[in-house]
C-alpha cells in the first residue's frame, strides 16, 4: 500500500514540474513515507527523518514531509511537535497537503502552465489519471492498485484501523481508470490491495464484491495487455468459495493466495480476536487446493504473542510442518499504541524468546519452501520478467515464485518460457525455452505448489 501512496505522490509532484532525484542532498523535496505497524519499521522511519533533520539544518530551503501511518488520519498533533523541522504532514494515501503546500509557493502563471501542461498528458493515457511517475513509466512491470482502504475488524494486536481509518472501497470506475492508466504507462502485472482484501465492496449497500471487481478488471486486462492480476491480503473470515472459484476461472488471475493465519493456537488466536479456529483455517487450506489447481498459498504469523507459551507455539509450529505452504511472512509481535493488546495485555514474552521462536519456523519454513520448489526441477514454467540482476532476467512464475535465467535478448516486461534447472528455497534458476509450453495455470502436471 505504501508503494503504491508513494508512486501517486511522486506523480503529483512531477505535474508541478519536479523530477525524481537521485539523492537527499541534490533533491529540494524529501519525504519519508512510513509505516508503523512493527515498532521496527517505525524507529527505521524516525531515524531517516531526524538524518533529513540534520540535512534541513544546513540547507533550510528544502521541503520536508512525513506521509503514512505514522501520521495517521487524525490531525498528528503530538507528532507534530515531535519534528518542528518538518514542512508536512500527509495522511496515508493522501498527497494533496504536499501539492497544496508547493502550490503555495508558485506565482498563478506557474500555476496556469502546469495544469495546461498535465491536460496534455491526461490525454496521452486514455480513460485514467497518470499514476505513475515519469522514471518508472514503461519500466515498471508489476504495480499495486488500492481497492479497500483502512479496515473495521480490529484485531487486538493491530495499528492499521488507528492509522488508515475506518474500511471504505474505492468505486469501480475509479479502480478501472487506475487499471488503465497503469496498463497504458507499460504495466503487465497489476496487484488488488486491501488490508482485508476480501471485504471489498462491503461496505457500500448492494455493491459489486472482490469477485465481481476480479472479473471486470480481467475484462480491462485483456483489453489493454496486462498479463497478470493478484490481490492481498486475505482474511479467513472473508474468502468464500466464490472468490476462488472466480480465480480458478480467470486466465490473468494467478494462482497465488495470501490468506494469514497469524497463529496455530485457538487460545492465541481468540485473544488477537481473528475470529476463526486452526481447524477452519486447516479446512480453508484444503478448499483453496481443491478449487485452484497448482495455487501457492502464503500466509502471516506473528511468534511471542502476549502470553505465548512453549506449548502454544509448538502448536504453530505443528501447524506450519503440517500445512506446507508456499510462503510465510514471519514477524515477532510488538506492541503498537492504541491498540487492544498494549492497552491490555502483558507483553511477557521475553525479546530474546520471540527472536529464538522466530528463527525455529524461519528454519523449519526453508525447508518446506525448498521441498515444493524441488518439484519444479525439470519443469518448464512461465515467468513475467520484471528486469535484470547481476547479469540475469528476474522474473516470476504464476505462483509468484522467483525464477533467474540468462539470455542476450530483451525479455523486460515480457512472458518467458524457462525450463527449471535449479532449485533452492528462496529462487530458482532455468533456461529458456522457445516452444512445447503447456497451460501453466491449469495443466495438472506442472507441480509447482506442491
Amino acid at each position: 500500500m505504501n508503494t503504491a501512496d508513494s508512486q501517486r505522490l511522486a506523480s503529483e509532484l512531477e505535474r508541478l514540474g519536479h523530477s525524481a532525484a537521485e539523492a537527499a542532498d541534490d533533491a529540494d523535496i524529501l519525504v519519508v513515507n512510513t509505516c508503523v505497524v512493527r515498532q521496527q519499521a517505525e524507529d527505521r522511519a524516525l531515524e531517516r527523518l531526524y538524518r533529513l533533520r540534520d540535512l534541513k539544518k544546513t540547507q533550510p530551503q528544502k521541503v520536508v514531509g512525513v506521509m503514512g501511518c505514522m501520521v495517521g488520519v487524525r490531525d498528528p498533533v503530538a507528532l507534530r511537535k515531535r519534528l518542528p523541522f518538518v514542512d508536512v504532514f500527509m495522511a496515508p494515501s493522501e498527497p494533496a497537503p504536499m501539492v497544496d503546500f508547493l502550490k503555495t509557493r508558485m506565482g498563478e502563471a506557474e500555476v496556469i502552465s502546469i495544469e495546461s501542461a498535465l491536460r496534455t498528458r491526461r490525454d496521452q493515457v486514455q480513460d485514467g489519471d497518470l499514476i505513475l511517475p515519469l522514471h518508472e513509466q514503461n519500466k515498471l512491470i508489476s504495480a499495486h492498485v488500492p481497492v479497500v482502504y483502512g479496515c473495521s475488524h480490529a484485531c487486538t494486536f493491530c495499528v492499521i484501523p488507528f492509522r488508515r481509518g475506518i474500511e471504505r472501497s474505492r468505486s469501480v470506475g475509479e479502480i478501472v481508470g487506475h487499471v488503465r492508466s497503469l496498463g497504458n504507462q507499460g504495466v503487465k502485472e497489476v496487484t488488488l490491495l486491501g488490508q482485508i482484501v476480501d471485504r471489498y465492496g462491503k461496505d457500500v449497500p448492494d455493491g459489486p464484491d472482490l469477485s465481481d471487481l476480479l472479473r471486470i478488471v480481467h475484462d480491462v486486462a485483456e483489453e489493454i495487455g496486462i498479463e497478470r492480476i493478484r490481490f492481498l491480503t486475505s482474511h479467513p473470515n472473508w474468502m468464500t468459495d466464490k472468490l476462488l472459484d472466480t480465480v480458478a476461472e480467470l486466465p490473468r488471475v494467478m494462482p497465488h493466495i495470501e490468506v494469514a493465519v497469524q497463529a496455530g493456537d485457538d487460545t492465541v488466536l481468540e485473544t488477537m480476536k481473528r475470529g476463526y479456529t486452526v481447524d477452519q483455517y486447516r479446512a480453508l487450506i484444503q478448499r483453496i487446493r481443491e478449487r485452484i489447481p497448482n495455487v501457492a498459498i502464503h500466509t502471516d504469523i506473528i511468534v511471542g504473542f502476549c502470553g505465548e507459551t512453549e506449548e502454544q507455539f509448538q502448536s504453530t509450529y505443528n501447524m506450519m510442518a503440517e500445512l506446507k505452504l508456499d510462503k510465510v511472512h514471519l514477524a515477532r509481535y510488538s506492541p503498537r499504541p492504541n491498540t487492544v493488546s498494549e492497552r491490555r495485555m502483558l507483553d511477557d514474552v521475553p525479546e530474546e524468546e520471540k527472536e529464538r521462536r522466530l528463527q525455529v519456523l524461519d528454519d523449519l519454513q526453508a525447508q518446506i519452501i525448498a521441498e515444493i520448489n524441488s518439484h519444479s526441477l525439470g519443469q518448464t514454467v512461465q515467468v513475467l520478467v520484471e528486469g535484470q540482476h547481476k547479469g540475469k532476467w528476474r522474473g516470476r512464475t504464476p505462483q509468484n515464485k522467483l525464477v533467474f535465467f540468462e539470455d542476450s535478448g530483451d525479455w523486460q516486461g515480457k512472458l518467458a518460457d524457462v525450463e527449471i534447472t535449479w532449485t533452492g528455497p528462496w529462487s530458482m534458476q532455468g533456461r529458456l525455452q522457445t516452444a512445447g509450453v503447456p497451460d501453466f495455470k491449469h495443466d495438472p502436471l506442472i507441480v509447482i505448489a506442491g
